[in-house]
């Protein structure tokens, strides 16, 4: 048989090492031994002895912040042994190791997966107020291992060193060491008062030193503004760890 669909950039790459790593841009592969998370209903195929739990609300705490924040990632872990492909909805996937010391805000909807050495936790996105129709909280993680997110569209990373300014709804991720606020982007006047609007009536002010990763696409509201729609679409936090 004989197609370009069997050309060598559409077969399974091959690895002799466990772990996370890109099958192609739009699909992530795990060379599972031993166990990792990711986000439920993700799995495209596996091959191997695997097995996928479902996590429950992973201690008191976490409880209520998903409930509070509607913010989060709906988890499953996975261990055994074999390969796993994960993809969600053909965005592009994107790998980002972490080291001691490191530590990365991103929104909830585009956490794909990640080692299960990483911790977790959710945190409110300072600076912001109650005008974010992006959502107060962010999940945080720290911790040693790699981790995977998807944008819509290939992004850019900004170095933060100067006064940046990104619509929340483009911004994907950003060192958590950045300072975060709020920034009105439309100018007051006769236009504004009759309902005229440029479409950008305010962004999210970053300062310090760092990065932030801004994708080509405008995801519609996470966080407290879109909690009850994430809930419903299996957007609220399954915690973690107890």
């Amino acid at each position: 048989m004989r197609s370009a669909l069997f050309a060598a950039e559409n077969m399974e790459k091959e690895s002799q090492q466990p772990g996370l790593r890109l099958q192609n841009s739009k699909m992530l592969k795990a060379e599972l031994n031993g166990e990792m998370m990711a986000r439920t209903g993700t799995m495209v195929a596996y091959q191997g002895q695997v097995q996928f739990q479902a996590l429950g609300s992973g201690g008191v705490g976490k409880w209520l912040k998903q409930k509070l924040t509607g913010e989060g990632v709906p988890l499953m872990k996975i261990s055994g042994r074999g390969d796993v492909f994960f993809a969600d909805r053909a965005s592009d996937v994107h790998l980002i190791d972490l080291e001691p010391g490191d530590a990365i805000s991103i929104n909830g909807a585009n956490v794909l997966a990640f080692d299960s050495t990483l911790q977790y936790d959710i945190k409110m996105v300072q600076g912001m107020g109650v005008m974010s129709s992006a959502g107060l909280f962010n999940c945080v993680f720290t911790g040693h291992g790699r981790l995977a997110i998807t944008t819509k569209g290939s992004p850019v990373v900004l170095a933060v060193d100067q006064p940046t300014y990104v619509d929340p709804q483009a911004a994907i991720c950003w060192s958590a060491s950045l300072q975060t606020g709020y920034h009105r982007a439309d100018q007051l006047g006769l236009g504004t008062l009759i309902g005229r609007t440029t479409g950008e009536a305010f962004t999210m002010s970053f300062a310090g030193q760092g990065f932030v990763v801004v994708q080509p696409s405008e995801e519609p509201p996470q966080g407290i503004a879109g909690g009850a729609q994430n809930q419903q679409s299996g957007g609220a936090l399954g915690g973690l760890f107890s």
